[in-house]
Parts: C-alpha cells; sequence; structure tokens
C-alpha cells in the first residue's frame, strides 16, 4: 500500500481545528465533507468539544476513539508542531496542513518550516502543505471533498495538482461551466513534502486518473520530474501551465547561448524533453483537457471537416494545415455513399460541406460514413444555426454516433448563442464543443503531439571515447592563472580533445612561426588573435580571414600587433591561431548555457552575425540522448538550409548530432562549465561537415577549483 492513499483514499479523517464558526475554514472543512458525502468517518477535534455538524467533537486527536488515517490541520501556525507530535502518537500517516504562516511569509516561517519537514520525515509521515487549499478524491467510494472552494467537486478523470490554494478553488468553482470533472485534486502549497512529482508518480498506474494537469510556480528537482514524467507521459497525457516566464537576469550573460537562454526557455526544454504539453493560458489548460477528457489518442493525423457551411470550412482546413496536419483524402467508396443522400450542390470532397439546408439527418449520415473511412483518423463536425435547425439538437445527435462510435476522435465546432454552452454544461458530454474552428484545430493538434510522443522511440546517451584527461590539463593551466575563461586556443584544443570537428590549425607566437604552420595547412587560411584580456576578436579587428598567401599573411600579421600595440591590448595578446580557411556561407551555433535551478542547457540555430537578431535557436536540457539532438537540429527553422537549400550540398546531418553529443558528455565530464559557444559551426560546401571555427568556454572558477583539485588562485601553481 502507497502511504499516499492515507491522505488521498482514507477510511476516516480528523479535522483538528473544525469549528462552528460560520465562514472560517474550519467550518467550511467540516461542510464540504458532509455535503459530498465523504464514505468513512469524520472526527472534528476542537479545544471546547461538544457537537459540530452534528457530530461529537474531542478536545484533541488523542481522544478520537478509532483509527485516523488522514489528519486535516487548521489551527494556528504556532500549534501545528505540537499537533503534529499528536498525531504521531494516534499513529497517523497522512497529513494536510491548511495553514499559512510559514516559509511564505519570511524568515521566521522558513525555520518553522524546516522543523515541521523534520518532524514529517521523523514520524514518516507524507504531508500535503502547509499553506494550501486541501485535496480531494471524487470516487465514489470515496466521496472525500477535503478543502474550502465553494463549490463541490464535479466528477471527472483528471488528476490535478495546483501550486496556489486560491487558483485552485478558482478552478473548482468554474468546472460544470467548463464540462470537466476531477478524479483527484491536490493543493501542494508550500511542498514541504508532497510536490508535483510525488503526485505524478503516485497517479501512474491509477486507473481512474486518465490525464494529469499541473500549474507549477516552480519545478523544485529538474532532473527527477524529467525522468518521471518522461515514463508517466507515454502513458497519460500530462498538461502543464508553467507560471513564471520573465527571462530576468539572462541578459547579464556574457556568451550567445547565456544571454538567448532563461529560465521560462529551461522550463520550455525540460517539459518538452518530458513529454509533457505546455499550455501558457488556464482557458488553452481546459481547452485541451476538455479534448483529452473525451477523445482517444488517434492513429494518425489525417483530419476529415463536415461543416454545413464553406467559410468555416476553409478557416478550419487552414488551422489544420497551419500545425502540420494532413486533409484526410476521403476515399471513392466514402464520396460515392455521401452523393447518394447529400443534395448535389454538396461538396464531397474534404472538407465536406453538406451545404446550409443540410437538415439533422444529413449531419449524423455523413458522420456514420465519415467515421467508417479508413483513410480518416479525426473529424471536426462544424454546426451554423441555418434553416431552423436547433444547436442542442444537432449536439444529442452527434453525441449519440460518438457514442456508438468511440474509436476516433470528434470535435464540434457550434457557432452558435453562447447558451447553447450553458445547456451543455447540465448535460453528460462525450465529446468537446467550441465556438471556433482554430480551438478545435488546436484541440486536435494536442492529440496528435501526445501521439507523436507515444510513439517516439527512447533515445539512449550515447558515451565517446575522448581525451578527458587533455581537456582537464587545459582547464587546470587557465585556473592557474586565475582565469575563468579560456582562451581561443584553450577552448578548441578542449572541443578537439572531445572529438568535436575544429579547423586544422597551429599556434604562432611569432611571424615566421604563422608562416609555417600556414604553409603546412595550405592556403588560403585565416588568422585570429588569442587573449587572455580579450574575448570578443571581432571588435578589435583581430580575426583576418581568406589570407592567400605567405606575402598577405605577414601583412596582416604585421597590421594586427600594430593595432594592438595603438589601442593599449598588446599585453594580453598570447598570439594568433592559424586555421584552414572553411569556404561556407550557412553558419550555424551550438553552446551550452547554465541555468542556476535546471542545471546545463545546450542550445543549437543559425549562428554568425544573425543570432542575436534572428533568434533562430532551440534549446534543450543536458544530458541529451540522440533523440533530443536530432529533435534540436530539426527543430530550427533553419534546418531547410541544412537540408541543401538551392542547390547546397546537403549537411552531414549525424555529425552535427554527434557534435551535440558529444558537448553534452563535455558539460556532463566538466560540470562547472558555465558558458560555451561554438560560433559559427561553418557547414562546409565542400563535405557538408559541421566545422567548429570558433569557440569560446567560461567555467564557474571557485567550482572548477574544487573539482579539480585546485584549492588556490594562481599564487602557487598547484594546478600545474
Amino acid at each position: 500500500m502507497n502511504i499516499l492513499d492515507k491522505i488521498m483514499k482514507p477510511k476516516s479523517i480528523a479535522v483538528i481545528g473544525a469549528s462552528t464558526k460560520e465562514h472560517t475554514i474550519g467550518s467550511d472543512i467540516m461542510k464540504r465533507l458532509e455535503e459530498y458525502k465523504f464514505n468513512g468517518k469524520i472526527y472534528p477535534v476542537n479545544p471546547k468539544g461538544g457537537v459540530i455538524q452534528g457530530l461529537q467533537a474531542y478536545t484533541s486527536v488523542l481522544e478520537v476513539p478509532g483509527e485516523v488515517d488522514l489528519a486535516i490541520i487548521v489551527v494556528n501556525a504556532k500549534f501545528v508542531l505540537s499537533t503534529i507530535d499528536q498525531c504521531h502518537e494516534k499513529g497517523i500517516k497522512g497529513i494536510c496542513i491548511i495553514t499559512a504562516g510559514f516559509k511564505e511569509t519570511g524568515h521566521d516561517g522558513a525555520e518553522l518550516e524546516k522543523q515541521l519537514v523534520e518532524k514529517i520525515k521523523e514520524y514518516g509521515m507524507r504531508c500535503v502543505g502547509p499553506n494550501c487549499l486541501g485535496v480531494v478524491n471524487t470516487h465514489p467510494d470515496i466521496r472525500m471533498d477535503g478543502c474550502f472552494a465553494e463549490s463541490l467537486p464535479e466528477r471527472g478523470n483528471i488528476g490535478f495538482v495546483s501550486q496556489s490554494g486560491a487558483l485552485g478553488g478558482g478552478i473548482l468553482n468554474i468546472l460544470k461551466d467548463l464540462n470537466l470533472g476531477f478524479a483527484q485534486f491536490i493543493s501542494i502549497g508550500n511542498q514541504a513534502d508532497v510536490n508535483a512529482e510525488t503526485a505524478l508518480e503516485y497517479w501512474e498506474n491509477d486507473e481512474d486518473v486518465e490525464q494529469i494537469l499541473l500549474y507549477m510556480e516552480s519545478i523544485q528537482n529538474p532532473a527527477n520530474f524529467r525522468k518521471l514524467a518522461t515514463k508517466i507521459s507515454k502513458k497519460k497525457p500530462i498538461l502543464a501551465l508553467k507560471a513564471g516566464r520573465s527571462a530576468a537576469g539572462a541578459s547579464a550573460a556574457s556568451s550567445h547561448t547565456g544571454s538567448l537562454a532563461g529560465a521560462d526557455k529551461a522550463a520550455n526544454a525540460l517539459l518538452a524533453q518530458s513529454g509533457v504539453i505546455r499550455e501558457y493560458s488556464l482557458k488553452n489548460l481546459f481547452a485541451t483537457a476538455k479534448v483529452f477528457a473525451n477523445c482517444p489518442i488517434p492513429n494518425g493525423n489525417r483530419v476529415a471537416i463536415i461543416t454545413n457551411s464553406g467559410g468555416p470550412g476553409i478557416m478550419a482546413t487552414d488551422a489544420v494545415c497551419e500545425y502540420g496536419m494532413q486533409m484526410a483524402k476521403i476515399t471513392d467508396e466514402t464520396k460515392e455513399k455521401l452523393r447518394s443522400f447529400l443534395p448535389s450542390a454538396a461538396s464531397v470532397k474534404n472538407p465536406i460541406d453538406m451545404i446550409a439546408s443540410a437538415p439533422i439527418e444529413h449531419y449524423k449520415e455523413t458522420l456514420k460514413t465519415v467515421i467508417k473511412d479508413p483513410n480518416v483518423d479525426m473529424i471536426i463536425t462544424i454546426y451554423l444555426p441555418f434553416l431552423g435547425l436547433k444547436d442542442i439538437d444537432v449536439a444529442k445527435a452527434l453525441m449519440e454516433i460518438k457514442a456508438e462510435h468511440p474509436e476516433k476522435p470528434i470535435i464540434g465546432v457550434f457557432m452558435t448563442k453562447s447558451e447553447f454552452f450553458s445547456k451543455l454544461s447540465d448535460m453528460d458530454v462525450n465529446m468537446p464543443f467550441f465556438m471556433y474552428a482554430e480551438e478545435a484545430a488546436d484541440g486536435l493538434n494536442r492529440l496528435n503531439q501526445q501521439r507523436l510522443w507515444m510513439e517516439r522511440p527512447e533515445g539512449k546517451i550515447p558515451v565517446f571515447d575522448v581525451d578527458r584527461e587533455k581537456a582537464k590539463q587545459i582547464i587546470k593551466q587557465s585556473l592557474s592563472e586565475g582565469r575563468a575563461q579560456l582562451t581561443t586556443r584553450e577552448s578548441i584544443d578542449v572541443l578537439d580533445a572531445y572529438g568535436i570537428r575544429v579547423c586544422k590549425s597551429g599556434f604562432a607566437t611569432t611571424e615566421d612561426e604563422a608562416v609555417e604552420i600556414a604553409n603546412s595547412i595550405g592556403y588560403p587560411v585565416v588568422m585570429k588573435m588569442t587573449s587572455k584580456t580579450t574575448s570578443h576578436k571581432t571588435d578589435v579587428g583581430g580575426v583576418r580571414v581568406n589570407i592567400q598567401s605567405e606575402e598577405q599573411l605577414r601583412a596582416e600579421y604585421q597590421d594586427l600587433i600594430a593595432k594592438l600595440t595603438e589601442k593599449g591590448l598588446i599585453d594580453g595578446l598570447e598570439g594568433v591561431i592559424i586555421q584552414e580557411m572553411v569556404k561556407g556561407n550557412r553558419e550555424m551555433v551550438c553552446g551550452i548555457a547554465t541555468d542556476p535551478q535546471y542545471g546545463p542547457m545546450m542550445m543549437f540555430g543559425l549562428g554568425g552575425v544573425f543570432i542575436e537578431v534572428m533568434k533562430d535557436v532551440t534549446f534543450r536540457i543536458a544530458p541529451l540522448t540522440d533523440v533530443d539532438a536530432m529533435e534540436m537540429i530539426k527543430s530550427v527553422k533553419a534546418y531547410k538550409l541544412l537540408e541543401g537549400a538551392r542547390g547546397t550540398k546537403p549537411a552531414q546531418m549525424e555529425q552535427i548530432q554527434e557534435t551535440l553529443l558529444r558537448l553534452s558528455q563535455l558539460v556532463h565530464d566538466f560540470s562547472f562549465i558555465d558558458e560555451l559557444d561554438i560560433n559559427p559551426l561553418l557547414i562546409s560546401e565542400k563535405t557538408g561537415e559541421g566545422i567548429a571555427v570558433d569557440g569560446r568556454i567560461k567555467v564557474r572558477m571557485e567550482e572548477a577549483q574544487q573539482a579539480l583539485g585546485c584549492e588556490c588562485g594562481s599564487c602557487c601553481g598547484c594546478c600545474h
């Protein structure tokens, strides 16, 4: 037995802080438990005793005669710890603390919550809250409304977790209007113990919960959330509304990857990699939930549209195509059947336009016929009020057919008065209805998204043979000189040690050395300064390209030295890197930025000078699987360039994928890498390879010193 059953499926509940005083939480919770007809025993606990809601009240939980599974605590915060002690003495394992006044109030409250958590762990309890709305289970065997929302809960198939109590209460109040119901509801409040991940794990194999909804302001343990959600979302849909989308602080980062990243992009990447469907408004969250509550997962993405008006049919077609779904090719057999009863003016091609005079019989026969078409996976049925045809009658007819054919998703689009939707809220519906075609297409897209996720291969995290020791020594050298920022040469050497294709190059400290290296590589070459004090080389003319001969190289070298001397930057100059000149006009970028909560994030996208302007980039949380890496490549708009637009050589997708995977391994091996950019990752016109032309690596100094055993700064040279 799961100990959370004591909270979510209790046989007996003690309400500690139950009250006779109207409009208090202690009174409202007692009323809700009674009104919703809780199937177990209820024990009110109040120091004054007496009778509450017609039940004998006890002055202490220790006086309660029977066993207690769940204690709902609504006493003042200063009495909560002693109440927990009494619950332990009574043998209670399930706790729900409604009381506020903990870490949300500041330092003293946080200290109180810390003590609470210690007691919960010591006593082997599970606890929802504190500072929460409560818990609900609508199963007929349980019927527990253990929270203080105004309305009684509606029965449904949703498991809902809300970090906000007030929001959860508001949602419980409008469920009927939304045509939705919950199986279970948990308001996690401060998440001192039970959090979203606990709920996910608890509901994984609960048949009563067919989809999971999350309202989250933070994800406490991103790695654990990813592990759980990735597994559970393969079995049932997980929908999340993640609040707190601002990217404050991202602009402080010095790398391209860092400046384009941000907490919300990290959350977005995590949810995408976990198979969680993210919504950005409550309206969309519940619209999608309504679709999943009433539709099976489709077998494919082919959509048929049935309408009694051409315009909305065309708009629905546009919306379907914009989501990348297919308009189903109706079979000749289906068309022939449709022609047998539809008027000659009707169109039997998809969208199927029955015309404005369509009676209810045509709706029924058309839907029955189209459902049977093997080329159709999903159906949108559109109704506009014409010729006295009643909306609610059409809706009932569609729902009758849906009941007979539950195997395919059907969504109704009823462009009618709002009274229609009010009538629906009093009915037992078995398919979703929306006002507009775009909402229906959005719902089908979410169903298709879930289908694709469930079919998606799990992915593997490969381990490559790399020279980790070489990379380690390079980073140690930088640390020994007190530098968190590696030079260009050091950065490229680290990438090379990890098997990432870099330009053929050499390092020179004199003009003659530069010439010798260039002659061995072969012209044309690129010359780049590498400095311990200047990281952005182009700002000071430190990059010279397309050098065709020894004479030109000597002239460029002398000019660079003169300019750096003139600007007072010559002292930081280490030397120059001479690189092969890779020809190609497709510049990509890949990199790593560290989010303080989510850890290292991988980036891929359009690079070069366009990176900050176009922002055509995508993020994923490390470590990457091979599937993650290929999805990153395919998800950017610049993918069409990589495929070989206008006769250019297609890029080596698998080699670029491997580059991302090797970077993921690099940041796993050296978790103190704070920022890394390869910009550009130039796509060779000759071979289609992605070649790292430039690199920047920055580490978190103290963390790196600790990890590599460097206790000091630059004074004693212990890192050599």
